[in-house]
């Protein structure tokens, strides 16, 4: 049974809840807020009166005796409710009553019996609500025992502490500090307690924000306070934006919130109201019907000049009104305004639309109405009529309200108060709903409840409470100021809630721990509690060790002798650090000292034991950032500009064993961490996976200006500054023969959690008044550490800042802030800023700047720049020798290159990045010199040193290049003339190619001139140089003409310019003109991000449109291990899909076809490798299609891939759909061809010129041929695998007859061969039908299709085609026969195509497929049987193992006799069940299982892949039980497809009826005229309805077919499902690839 238990939020019931807490363990009682208590058990029964609910939970709870153990207890128990009822709750004075009670106790533990019952309860309850009553009870020392007695009890505290200040508020015990937490609520005015009435009118076009939240909930807060009505109203006045589907998430939502309303409207309820008041209107001469156009109407608005309409007569406007109401053409052009004033200053009141005319059907009336009314008009009167006392609305809508009133006024009705408050503008972040949904479609976040939204399931995801989110609205309180704020405050509020009860738990950082051995301690396990202040949360276990683990941050802080306390364990003292050559700690040793409880100037970390009674759990803390970089947006930016791409986070922790006992949505703190909620609970063996999945916590912003460290120490007092930054260091270390190793950089994180525990030492010193000299020391390490913070980070360190994720650190010399001429100045300039917030005297002021002007000269002495705030360190003027390692330099090169990109990716100024980027090229330059080679990011350094490099004379012209370049730069961004920067680039060209010639390399920025230059050549004549510039430019200009698609005469124009030039330009210098940078590596580049996003992506928008999923990673290598039968060591394998079919099928399907071994990936977009698994499945189809084409005559041939422009062009309409889509070659070698050749997208223009030369007679009819070849289609964006691809494998068949009814037969004999290869092959039903006008093939007379259904997407799938073509090609290329009925005379032939892809495998794949792979059907599975080996275990005699294997052999020739596709698996390096696993996801139809109890027994087991059912069989019925057991496979595979297939099929009759089942995922038969037009406005208007969640189906519906057998027949005169044309046939439509 399952209660519902409604409390008051303004007077909780104590005695109820006390009530429902005991009896939780045995009765289901959820327990909500709202503003009346009530206990619900059914629609029939529910009680209000707190005494009636407490003895309810008490008798359906019998055995916890709290109504009594007999008839004289429940007598007792009933006085004692009476008691409390009428002598404590809200008499004033207790005296009398606190006295009988003392008595009752004096002699008792209970009020009745033994044990608790409700009569403690109630007592309790009425004295815990009632504070008055220990000042008037003093000295009743029974009551005051029983009283504490009770309250330390676990239920009594948890109620207690939950609702007791509640109760206590009421009473007017607010303490001034919870005062402070609620905001100024002004008094509604006219408000009267249960008379006002509110409401939420929320839209049903997106989900709710964390802005709609605040009306809802200040609606609320008005409800609970007034003990009103709060009305919850859908506002569907448009119908092109309502949508069903989201008014069920915004209930739902709403219910995250937890309010009730006490009703649900919509404001369609009232349309025929609203639609007389409107006529009533215009009969009163205050509105009038417009035609004026929108534009024209718009521009008279804001000219305040009248519309030439406003004078209409009464009669005038009632007929024009007709016409809108019957939403004719006329009516369409026209609204309805009000005639209120157009020279108001008020924009609102200018005569304002209050109706509009649309055709489109609406989700809840259909076509009922064809005029719909505006919100302003609809709002006053459905507010009025619904009763509504007080309409909140945010400050934006003011200067609507003097609209509101007006229409309230003219139609005379009741007037609602409208109060205003300010909307909530949160920063970093949008809230319109329009950039929301962009964000989802672009895929930059998970869906609609990313933790980085501010939708309510977003941040409710992120680990707000709904308690937070009260509290938060309520100190917001009724403010009209209009405000930009920090996210920091609402989380504050948050942290306020779920501080006392977060249990605390532990987790290491997995790159960096340290293990400690402690010899002494023993392994050992203790409860511990997992809340410092808060017993009631419980105890965790805490296993302790000889060997332990610490941050590794931590351990670089110890030295050797120090105590340290291990939170939850003691004092430990270090007594051995073991470091590595890099400085880095290894291990350490150390000694209880348990004793000694001496903490306050210990070191406190964080540690885990290494045990295997209890090992520590993988887990992953993610961290989010905002979505937007720029705090505000304002009107002129758009805000894809600021979008941080890297605002998702993740560290691999390890953790806490007790972490393993989360659950989703339980909420944490990890101590020195911050407070997590887990996203995805730990599992040893995830389902999905079949291995282990760890614990998934997400990081919640507490809303503190001071962060909690990532790492490191908090309470090190001591801690030093690392000695070097890897920035500053590369400026300040001075080269020398013999260097002392320094210890490594610190990593970004070290350092700010340096900074952090630096800065609480600051504050600890200062508020125990530490001496001067003491706190100075401490300020001044501070500031050191926050200048090497910038230099290493390039950002400012900010108190709440996200800290930064850890780079590796870069080995390099240890500065000295002596000797360092750049960080000297940035510690002097932050003494002076010190001295000068301080106020010190003008003196010291003025010498410490002298200092500082005179550090920033000798810094410009040093490096040739000025010193600039916030810039990056200029790299020293080493000499040609350098003692830096390659690997060291390696290092260097690869963390500026990651500083570069942070400071772009958070737009950092101009010249900071110039900045950074310059100093990088110089590294790469001098990783060159080193090394001899170019750096490659993500290649290993190479370890050989070359000698020392000298640079020759040749850097003049180097520095000449890099100047002019530098040059080019600055006219560019100063946007000087245009003859201006090409005269320079000009220039800057020639120097390139004299650059060239001198050293014989391309010049490239940043890098050195060469050690050894090429020999000198004789310096190019200046034509030539001219001429290399003219090439440059031209070429530049045909890439501009491209990519604006200019007219294709201008680009043929300027590309002839471009090759005349080049021809030039060889015959003068002999050369072929080459660019002096090769644009390949860009392309390669562009080429591999395209290929990498579509392997993580499942290939784009793979089926469903689902999101990437985090697992894709990996899909591509998870099964390698189980393809061939070597037998190399057993592999670590991701062998599971991770992703599920019906969650998110896009990622399913990417894994699917990579696990299952069908397809690799390829280096060319759109290209895969289809592995053997697939193509057998592609060889089955082709030899079952080979053979029965050939039973029809057809012979199979080969025609050349390439084809020529004319011929392909030759038929305008059929090459019109390919167009885009064509591939051309257009150079051979380095030869421009003459003529741009085609790579066919179909073979109709390259067989068809051979027909016409074969075909003279009509005895050479008919042609019929086939060809099995491939064909490329290349431009479009997302490929899918088998699905949609670039370069595909198909069968195309081509033929020519003398008749058109041998034409027409033949299409529907290939027709139903195609229906034969789904149905009997795959046993994938079809539905068989004729293509509209619209979806036939293009140039052909029509279409036949077979079309397949893919449930788990709500799409249909074209299966293949067949295309009558009529004489339209025959007609081109002149396919002409003479006619033996009229000699002399010509006739054309008639003519088909028709072709079937590799598409096939896709729809295989996705209508079999389930959760653990693939699902073969076993007439087109590469293998029918696998058998696998069992129960070989070491104990297991040799001799019978070798039986065992022989025996496999066995089955394998006698079903190989049988005519069975049969494979052994006798892997030795895999188990049985990895094996069982692999070839599930292979999707294999029968597994047989043979182990040695079976081999006695004379039987195997047989496993079926689609049932899992398991069969054991005699040995000697397997050849004849298998073959049956396969067809068995075929035919239930078939129906369930089938039946799903026909479960998704309709026929409607209706607009509104095909909406509702199209967006039910199903594919629905329609009445339709066959109208182009119609078709386009159809799959609009369905494109509207689209259901936004990720991974359903979204786009408009198409038409699929017209099929031969539809489902109903149509009626006479029935119409089009558009209301306008005759139907002439049932179409189906629906979503579709």
């Amino acid at each position: 049974m399952a209660l519902n238990l409604t409390i008051s939020t303004s007077n909780p019931p104590l005695g109820a809840l006390l009530a429902a807490e005991h009896v939780k363990a045995s009765v289901t009682v959820s327990v909500e807020e709202g503003k009346d208590t009530r206990l619900r058990v059914s629609d029939e029964v529910q009680f209000s009166d707190v005494n009636s609910i407490s003895r309810y939970l008490a008798r359906v709870a019998p055995a916890l005796g709290l109504y009594g153990a007999n008839m004289m207890e429940q007598t007792e128990v009933d006085h004692w409710l009476e008691f409390s009822a009428r002598r404590l709750c809200g008499q004033p004075d207790l005296t009398t009553a606190l006295a009988e009670l003392d008595k009752a106790l004096s002699l008792r533990t209970f009020l009745v019996g033994n044990s608790v019952t409700l009569a403690d309860l109630s007592v309790w309850a009425a004295l815990k609500g009632h504070g008055a009553w220990p000042s008037q009870g003093k000295g009743l020392s029974h009551i005051h025992r029983w009283f504490s007695f009770l309250s330390a009890q676990v239920p009594f505290s948890a109620v207690g502490d939950k609702y007791g200040s509640k109760k206590a508020s009421v009473n007017g015990s607010n303490s001034e500090e919870k005062k402070q937490d609620v905001g100024k609520f002004v008094d509604l005015p006219g408000a009267e307690v249960g008379k006002v009435v509110v409401r939420f009118p929320p839209e049903a076009s997106g989900y709710l924000h964390i802005g709609h939240a605040k009306a809802a909930l200040l609606n609320q807060h008005y409800q609970v306070t007034f003990k009103g009505k709060l009305i919850m109203r859908f506002d569907d006045t448009n119908p092109e934006k309502e949508k069903e589907d989201f008014e069920k998430v915004i209930l739902e939502d709403v219910s995250m919130l937890q309010i009730r309303p006490d009703q649900f409207t919509y404001t369609s309820d009232h349309f025929p109201d609203i639609i007389k008041y409107a006529e009533q209107l215009l009969a009163q001469g205050k509105a009038y019907i417009d035609d004026t156009p929108p534009e024209q109407m718009k521009q008279e608005r804001e000219q305040r000049t009248e519309s030439r309409c406003r004078l209409n007569t009464v009669e005038q406007n009632m007929k024009m009104w007709a016409e809108m109401k019957a939403g004719t053409k006329l009516g369409q052009s026209c609204c309805m305004r009000a005639k209120i004033d157009m020279n108001s200053n008020n924009g609102c009141m200018r005569d304002p639309t209050l109706f509009r005319c649309k055709n489109t059907p609406h989700p809840r009336t259909g076509t009922t109405y064809k005029v719909y009314p505006t919100y302003d008009f609809a709002c006053p009167i459905v507010d009025s009529k619904e009763g509504v006392t007080h309409a909140l609305r945010t400050t934006e809508y003011h200067d609507r309200d003097e609209q509101f009133y007006w229409i309230i006024d003219a139609l005379g009705i009741r007037k609602p108060y409208i109060w205003e408050y300010a909307r909530l503008n949160l920063n970093n972040t949008v809230l319109s709903k329009r950039k929301l949904t962009w964000f989802v479609d672009q895929g930059y976040v998970e869906g609609w409840d990313d933790p980085r939204f501010p939708t309510v399931r977003g941040v409710l995801r992120r680990g707000m409470t709904v308690e937070g989110l009260k509290q938060f609205i309520a100190a917001q309180g009724g403010s009209r100021s209009v405000v930009n704020m920090e996210w920091d405050k609402i989380w504050a509020f948050n942290k306020k809630v779920i501080d006392p009860v977060a249990p605390r738990y532990t987790a290491l950082s997995g790159s960096y721990a340290v293990p400690v051995r402690v010899s002494e301690a023993a392994e050992e396990m203790k409860e511990v509690a997992k809340h410092p202040k808060n017993a009631d949360v419980g105890v965790k276990e805490v296993w302790y060790g000889p060997r332990v683990l610490v941050e590794g941050a931590d351990a670089e802080t110890f030295s050797e002798g120090e105590m340290v306390t291990f939170i939850n364990w003691g004092n430990l003292v270090i007594t051995k650090i073991n470091k590595g050559p890099d400085g880095k700690v290894l291990s350490m040793e150390a000694q209880l000292n348990l004793e000694n409880k001496d903490y306050k100037k210990t070191t406190k970390i964080t540690w885990l034991a290494e045990t295997n009674s209890a090992p520590l759990l993988p887990t992953v803390c993610v961290n989010y950032l905002p979505l937007i970089s720029k705090a505000v947006i304002s009107k002129d930016d758009d805000f894809k500009d600021y979008i941080n791409k890297n605002s998702k986070l993740e560290e691999k922790m390890l953790g806490d064993p007790c972490l393993s006992t989360l659950k989703k949505g339980d909420i944490i703190q990890l101590q020195r961490r911050g407070f997590y909620i887990c996203d995805q609970p730990y599992e040893s063996v995830s389902p999905n996976s079949c291995k282990e999945s760890p614990c998934v916590l997400i990081y919640i912003p507490d809303g503190h200006t001071k962060e909690m460290p990532t790492a490191g120490s908090k309470d090190k007092s001591k801690s030093q500054a690392p000695s070097n930054t890897s920035q500053a260091s590369r400026f300040c270390s001075q080269p020398a023969a013999a260097s002392t190793p320094a210890p490594p950089a610190a990593s970004s994180g070290d350092l700010f959690s340096s900074i952090v525990s630096q800065g609480e030492t600051v504050r600890q010193l200062k508020s125990t008044k530490a001496s001067k000299e003491e706190v100075d020391k401490a300020v001044q390490q501070l500031l050191s550490l926050k200048a090497q913070f910038k230099q290493q980070t390039g950002l400012d360190y900010k108190p709440g800042m996200t800290p930064p994720p850890s780079a590796a650190p870069a080995p390099a010399a240890a500065p000295s802030s002596d000797s360092c001429p750049f960080t000297r100045v940035v510690e002097q300039g932050e003494l002076v800023r010190k001295l000068k917030a301080e106020k010190a005297p003008k003196d010291q002021i003025d010498s410490a700047v002298q200092q500082l002007l005179a550090l920033k000269a000798e810094f410009k002495k040093l490096t040739g720049q000025d010193y600039k705030p916030g810039m990056t360190p200029p790299s020293p003027v080493a000499p040609a020798t350098t003692s830096s390692s390659s690997s060291g330099l390696y290092d260097r090169v690869a963390q500026q290159g990651e500083l570069v990109r942070k400071l772009k990716s958070q737009k950092a100024p101009k010249d900071q990045v110039d900045a950074a980027v310059k100093q990088l090229l110089a590294l790469k330059a001098e990783y060159k010199q080193v090394t001899g080679q170019e750096y490659k990011p993500g290649a290993a350094p190479v370890q050989n040193t070359p000698a020392e490099a000298t640079v020759k004379g040749d850097s003049g012209i180097y520095e000449k290049v890099a100047a002019q370049g530098e040059e080019v730069r600055k006219l560019k961004a100063a946007k000087a003339p245009k003859e201006q920067v090409d005269a320079a680039v000009k220039q800057l060209l020639a120097l390139k190619v004299e650059y060239k010639q001198q050293t014989g390399q391309d010049y490239k920025p940043g890098s050195q001139p060469p050690a050894n230059p090429a020999p000198a050549q004789a310096p190019a004549p200046p034509q030539s140089q001219e001429l290399f510039a003219q090439v440059a430019q031209q070429g530049e200009l045909v890439r501009k003409l491209k990519s604006e698609k200019a007219a294709k005469e201008q680009v043929d124009e300027a590309v002839k310019t471009l090759l005349d030039l080049k021809s030039r330009y060889k015959s003068l210098t002999g050369e072929d003109y080459k660019p002096v940078s090769a644009a390949g590596g860009e392309d390669k580049n562009r080429k591999e991000r395209e290929n990498k996003t579509e392997k993580q992506g499942g290939g784009g928008g793979a089926p469903g449109g689902g999101k990437k999923g985090k697992g894709d990673k990996e899909a591509s290598g998870g099964a390698a291990g189980g393809a061939g039968d070597g037998q190399g060591p057993k592999k670590q394998t991701r062998l599971g899909l991770e992703a599920k079919k019906e969650e998110n099928l896009a990622d399913w399907y990417s894994q699917v076809i990579t696990k299952a071994e069908m397809i690799e990936y390829y280096d060319v977009s759109g290209c895969y490798v289809l592995r053997p698994w697939s193509f057998a499945i592609w060889e089955s189809i082709k030899d079952f299609f080979d053979r029965e084409i050939k039973k029809l005559g057809v012979e199979n041939c080969y025609f050349p891939m390439f084809v020529s422009q004319a011929a392909l062009e030759k038929e305008k309409t059929h090459i019109a759909d390919f167009a885009p889509e064509v591939a051309w070659v257009t150079r051979s070698g380095k030869t421009e061809l003459a003529e741009p050749i085609a790579v066919r997208p179909t073979s109709e223009t390259v067989m068809y010129p051979a027909y016409a030369k074969w075909v003279q007679s009509h005895r050479d009819l008919p042609i019929k041929l086939n060809q099995w070849c491939n064909v490329v289609r290349w431009e479009f964006k997302h490929p899918q695998p088998f699905l949609r691809t670039r370069e595909f494998l198909w069968q195309e068949g081509h033929t020519a007859f003398a008749t058109k009814e041998e034409a027409a037969e033949e299409v529907l004999q290939i027709l139903d061969l195609y229906a034969r290869v789904y149905e009997e092959l795959m046993a994938i039903p079809v539905v068989k039908g004729r293509k509209t006008e619209k979806e036939k093939f293009a140039g052909g007379d029509y279409t036949t299709t077979v079309e397949a259904f893919i449930s788990a997407s709500g799409r249909a799938i074209q299966g293949a085609t067949s295309h009558h073509l009529g004489q339209n090609f025959s007609r081109m290329f002149e396919i002409m026969f003479e006619d033996p009925k009229n000699p002399g005379e010509k006739q054309l032939a008639y003519q088909n195509s028709w072709g079937l892809t590799t598409r096939t495998i896709g729809v295989l794949t996705m209508v079999h497929g389930d959760n653990m792979g693939l699902v073969l059907p076993p007439r087109v599975a590469c293998l029918q049987v696998v058998i696998i080996p069992c129960g070989i275990t070491a104990s297991l005699p040799e001799q019978d193992k070798e039986a065992l294997m022989a025996l496999c052999g066995k089955y394998v020739t006698r079903l190989q006799g049988a005519g069975i596709r049969v494979k052994s698996d006798l892997r030795d390096n895999y188990s049985p069940g990895w094996k069982f696993n692999h070839w599930e996801l292979k999707g294999v139809p029968i597994r047989l299982e043979v182990g040695p109890k079976d081999m006695q027994k004379r039987q195997c087991v047989a496993v079926r892949r689609d049932t899992g059912e398991k069969v054991t069989i005699p040995d000697a019925e397997v050849e004849k039980r298998l073959p049956t057991m396969l067809e068995d496979i075929q035919a239930f595979l078939y129906k369930k497809a089938s039946d799903d297939l026909h479960s998704h099929l309709v026929a409607v009759d209706t607009m509104e009826e095909f909406q509702k089942e199209l967006d039910l995922g199903k594919i629905v038969q329609i009445p339709f005229c066959g109208g182009i037009e119609c078709e386009d406005w159809i799959k609009k208007t369905t494109a509207k309805d689209q259901d936004l969640e990720p991974g359903a189906p979204s786009m408009g519906a198409k038409s699929l077919c017209i099929p031969f057998s539809p489902l109903k027949q149509l009626q006479p005169g029935q119409l089009c499902v558009s209301g306008k044309e005759p139907a002439q046939y049932y179409t189906m439509f629906g979503r579709s690839y």
